[in-house]
């Protein structure tokens, strides 16, 4: 052990390997094994699930059948998410602490998945009709929300720590971005039948809620088995200590927050396409059955497009995916003229460039994150993440409360029956111009903010 400067001790590296060196996977240049790669894209079943089924079914689930107002319902939505602003640095600085035989992150992930697939079960079980029971589902999201920060914070900073190629941290980004079309695409579709073959209402949803906590409770074990055989042998580094430093430790990265604004703004055109989607398909396009045929048409691109994107830079071509999502929002104002091929379309071009997004901006964090270590010689892999788990959360759920402040205003009437109220010609036209402007006009913020993104060197 040694003293640094400020007092603080550090811990340096054993001078000897440990003696199951021939039993760890190749080393940096050798690139990952497959069985790695695939297990930790299936952390993404979590994460999938967690933003689809909430992002498309707790805003209506909140609205018309416990009828809560539309602008309190986005405000149940949206709370959990900003207790995680808080929550998020101080997960990621544990894990940066945490030393076990079965790794930093591991634990976390196997833990924090199991508590919130009972959580999201418990969010949706529908004890108790009206205020009551909207007032158990914001609780049981509260908990399912932080749980689901002692999985995400660990899950998003492995990859910074599995390899140093730029190559290898692409492959894996790239399976966890086909790995959250997959969850997407089959959740998206089932979580809504599931509600219908229940019988809707609080039963329906109540099957719905069963569903996705086994998805989420899989996609953990998954991660923990599967990543099993990732390197230990890290040096351990420094890590700041208490939230001010943490903070400021970030905003002395320019590449890092600039990613974190963008990430933020970029969320939340996701949360509103989510979110507004079962109000999309059931009162513009007159049949609410078809909000699982929008989910695919969006999702279905993570499958087929990723390794396109793969071939450019995050930097320069997070612009171009933006301008086909956004494209494909503003081809929606047209949406009641069209034929319902031609809006699944529209949405397939819009998750295209969605497919675009996510690889670029998750293959641009474990950049910053090296560099960041390689730069101040802290293992802040943990306190990044989370500053970056807290920021695209954010938005995913400021998403929701934006677009239900939207319905607010143009008269949306909340229904405790278990199906929509009839609407007034003005709150149909709030819901069409919130569903496709909202992520329009926050795209092209995000591009703006990424502008100022200096992406490191760093060695291939």
């Amino acid at each position: 052990m040694a003293t640094t400067g400020s007092g603080r001790t550090r811990v340096a590296p054993p001078d000897t390997a440990p003696p199951d060196t021939a039993a760890r996977p190749p080393g940096p240049m050798a690139g990952l094994p497959a069985r790695l790669r695939i297990g930790y894209a299936s952390g993404s079943l979590v994460t999938g699930t967690f933003t689809t089924l909430p992002g498309l079914l707790l805003l209506p689930y909140l609205t018309d059948t416990l009828g809560v107002g539309a602008a309190l319902a986005g405000a149940i939505v949206f709370v959990p998410k900003a207790w995680d602003a808080f929550l998020n640095p101080l997960v990621g600085r544990a894990s940066d602490r945490t030393r076990t035989r079965w790794g930093s992150r591991r634990p976390y992930v196997l833990c924090g998945g199991l508590a919130m697939a009972l959580a999201f079960a418990l969010t949706f079980a529908g004890l108790l009709p009206g205020t009551a029971g909207a007032w158990l589902t914001a609780a049981g999201y509260l908990f399912t929300a932080t749980a689901f920060a002692f999985f995400l914070v660990p899950y998003v900073a492995m990859p910074a720590e599995l390899t140093d190629r730029h190559e290898d941290r692409m492959r894996m980004v790239g399976g966890r971005v086909a790995v959250i079309g997959v969850a997407a695409l089959v959740t998206g579709a089932a979580g809504p039948a599931l509600i219908d073959a229940g019988g809707g209402g609080l039963a329906g949803h109540r099957w719905m809620g069963i569903f996705g906590g086994a998805v989420i409770a899989l996609g953990a074990v998954w991660v923990f088995a599967g990543t099993s055989g990732a390197r230990r042998d890290a040096p351990v580094m420094e890590t700041e200590s208490g939230l001010r430093r943490q903070f400021a430790a970030a905003r002395g990265n320019p590449a890092f927050m600039a990613l974190l604004r963008c990430v933020v703004v970029q969320s939340v055109a996701t949360g509103v396409l989510l979110a507004g989607a079962p109000y999309f398909a059931a009162h513009v396009l007159r049949d609410s059955s078809g909000v699982g045929a929008l989910v695919a048409a969006f999702v279905a691109p993570n499958l087929l497009t990723v390794p396109l994107w793969s071939r450019l830079r995050g930097r320069h071509g997070y612009p171009i995916a933006s301008a086909l999502f956004a494209a494909g929002c503003l081809l929606f104002l047209a949406a009641p003229a069209l034929p319902e091929g031609a809006v699944l379309l529209s949405m397939a071009l819009a998750g295209t460039g969605h497919a675009g997004q996510l690889l670029f901006l998750y293959a641009m964090l474990p950049d910053c994150i090296a560099r960041d270590a390689a730069r101040t010689e802290r293992r802040q892999a943990g306190v990044l993440s989370g500053l970056f788990s807290t920021g695209e959360g954010l938005g995913v759920a400021l998403g929701p409360f934006l677009y239900g402040v939207v319905l607010q205003l143009c008269g949306y009437v909340s229904s405790g029956t278990g199906r929509a109220a009839e609407q007034t010609p003005a709150a149909e036209l709030g819901m069409l111009a919130g569903f496709a402007l909202l992520p329009a006009l926050a795209t092209a913020l995000a591009v703006a903010l990424l502008r100022s993104y200096d992406r490191p060197d760093l060695p291939y």
